[in-house]
């Protein structure tokens, strides 16, 4: 087979197993430990695939079956299978290294829901063989996205964190060191309050290769379902991002006030009183517009929406809980705006104070 045939032959996989292969009957042949990868992406596509160790496998009944084979490794060793194969379908060939080397793969799942996590990431977890994951990575059923694979649940939880991050970096970086692709799969992106950057110098530390696939946080995203964007022409052209693990202290809450713009708390609802407490003595006007949006992009979405006075009782009111986001700023007018929209609910979740 010509070199040309087979680079299209591979262009020509590469965009099935992007799409969907299912019912396909694919033969992939190789060295145990070595086909995992290749096995996993193509019954993600949903593939019917048979893996054959050796060419001694390969029989006329499964070359009979086969509609695509892959063959992994130097296409030298796999002569045999191509003439046996020769005629039947398309036969690609996978190269590989002499070692399987492994790699840490870090993945922000979203907001929510599998709709919201990249093509990237569903690929990333395609090929994974450990899935570490998280309470706020929502995705649906992480063992279907990726087949065959480790799942382990390291998910924290307010004052609950049942497997410390040394122990979840120590885990991560363990198995990759074992020659295996491990993904870390995040709520909203890794780098936005999620420790991705302590993961990612633990990964380097440990000589291992490392990759972020970056995913929509919910400081933009949640707010965003909501009909709240965190900057809007004429209202607001800069929005600023605080975790709410903490109170502010009086020179941030400043600072924030002086600033203008948008205001968005993360993991801020146990603090949600001191939070606002300190923006208005701070300097931030009573009545501005202020939104706490619960459970984001979950059948259960609501938003809560009143002034930095009124909000923290509107939502103690409301029994608003994490996880939310809260967003205080002129935007959150916008609110009022989505609710109007046409088909939208009559009630939409939206507890109206001052935005009109």
């Amino acid at each position: 087979m010509g070199a040309d045939v087979e680079r299209e032959l591979r262009r020509e996989a590469a965009v099935l197993i992007e799409t969907d292969l299912t019912g396909l009957p694919v033969l992939v042949v190789g060295p145990p430990g070595l086909t995992a990868s290749v096995v996993r992406r193509h019954e993600r596509a949903g593939a019917v695939v048979t893996v054959a160790a050796s060419p001694g496998d390969v029989t006329a009944e499964v070359c009979a079956r086969a509609r695509l084979a892959v063959l992994v490794g130097p296409g030298s060793t796999w002569a045999p299978v191509r003439e046996a194969l020769a005629g039947r379908c398309p036969v690609v060939t996978e190269p590989v290294p002499d070692a399987p080397r492994g790699r840490v793969v870090l993945v922000g799942a979203g907001p929510g829901g599998l709709e919201l996590l990249t093509l990237a990431g569903i690929r990333a977890l395609a090929e994974a063989d450990v899935v570490l994951t998280d309470r706020l990575a929502e995705v649906g059923d992480v063992a279907r996205l990726a087949p065959g694979a480790e799942v382990v649940d390291v998910g924290k939880r307010p004052g609950h964190h049942a497997v410390p991050q040394d122990q979840i970096e120590g885990i991560m970086v363990g198995r990759a060191l074992d020659g295996l692709t491990v993904v870390r799969l995040k709520g909203g992106d890794p780098y936005v309050f999620g420790r991705g950057g302590e993961e990612v110098a633990a990964a380097v530390e440990a000589g291992l290769p490392v990759t972020v696939v970056p995913g929509v946080s919910s400081a933009v995203g949640v707010p965003g379902s909501a009909g709240i964007p965190v900057t809007h022409r004429g209202v607001s052209h800069v929005f600023t991002v605080v975790s709410g693990h903490v109170p502010l202290e009086p020179e941030q809450a400043r600072s924030l006030a002086g600033l203008g713009g948008t205001v968005v708390v993360l993991m801020g609802m146990h603090n949600l009183v001191p939070l606002t407490t300190a923006l208005a003595r701070a300097g931030l006007a009573a009545d501005t517009p202020a939104a706490v949006v619960e459970r984001g992009f979950t059948p259960d979405q609501r938003s809560i929406v009143g002034t930095l006075a009124t909000l923290p009782d509107l939502a103690a009111r409301a029994g608003a809980t994490s996880p939310s986001v809260i967003v205080v700023g002129e935007v959150v007018r916008q609110s009022a705006v989505w609710a109007r929209r046409v088909g939208a609910p009559s009630a939409d979740g939206l507890a109206m104070d001052v935005v009109a």
